[in-house]
């Protein structure tokens, strides 16, 4: 069978009071691998309540999603759950005074077989790591980037300007919300990255590749390494990482096979 393992640290970073950044991994009943990182906003507690109600809801729609379910059709299943986390986040928010405005980034990968799904709102990021080449899955939806699209920035100015956090999409913000869902193809040896902004907006794209390249590694210091890469950059957020590593195929005693 196909050995699918997942590893994650967080970290308040060298700034923040509070850890705002929520995540979770593991197998789901029907088989399929899951992960999720949200990045809370909102201030005075309220970021770290809003990512944790999206986190929370999210798991307990994926804990019901249907043995047998495939994910080549599971896009629309997915784009609900995260709907339903953002009504859930709103809704708290609308009900109570100190949690006016929160909202959370959320991205989530799901694998199984030959197939996953990538479902994100905001600028927490999906990569995938494919015979030594470190892909972008998902793209912020944040103004900078909007900007950079138009041709307003260029690449090395958005990434120092100053309203590069500006989101123009997140969870729970609003009563609807358009979520970006697509499906990838998954095969022996990749590796998924799950990461807040907090590694992603710090740490260069060839040095997270260096890093899941290493295989001196294992994937829980790979994991580690991301972080403490983050910290050494300034850590000024909070860092959080979800690694998704096919480890390929085992036989019945536990040992890879050719």
């Amino acid at each position: 069978m196909i050995d699918v393992k997942t590893v994650m640290r967080s970290h308040v970073g060298k700034v923040r009071q509070i850890n705002e950044d929520q995540a979770w991994s593991g197998s789901l009943p029907s088989g399929i691998t899951a992960a999720i990182v949200a990045d809370g906003m909102g201030g005075h507690r309220a970021g770290d309540v809003a990512s944790s109600l999206a986190v929370d809801s999210l798991v307990q729609s994926l804990q019901v999603w249907g043995e047998g379910t495939s994910l080549k059709d599971g896009a629309s299943s997915l784009t609900d759950m995260i709907r339903k986390a953002n009504k859930v986040v709103y809704e708290t928010a609308s009900l109570n005074e100190q949690y006016h405005n929160m909202g959370t980034t959320v991205v989530s990968a799901l694998v199984d077989g030959s197939t996953g799904l990538i479902g994100h709102i905001g600028d927490s990021r999906a990569y995938r790591l494919r015979a030594g080449r470190l892909e972008l899955l998902t793209e912020d939806h944040t103004l900078v980037n909007e900007l950079t699209k138009s041709g307003q920035l260029s690449p090395e100015e958005a990434a120092h300007h100053p309203r590069r956090n500006v989101l123009t999409r997140a969870l729970g913000t609003d009563r609807e919300v358009e979520v970006d869902v697509q499906a990838i193809d998954w095969q022996s040896g990749d590796r998924i990255l799950l990461c807040s902004d907090g590694l992603s907006g710090l740490v260069e794209a060839s040095d997270i590749e260096a890093t899941l390249e290493d295989s001196a590694l294992q994937l829980e210091e790979q994991a580690q390494k991301l972080i403490d890469l983050a910290l050494a950059a300034g850590g000024d957020d909070n860092i959080t990482v979800v690694l998704v590593s096919d480890e390929g195929l085992v036989n019945a005693t536990g040992g890879e096979t050719a």
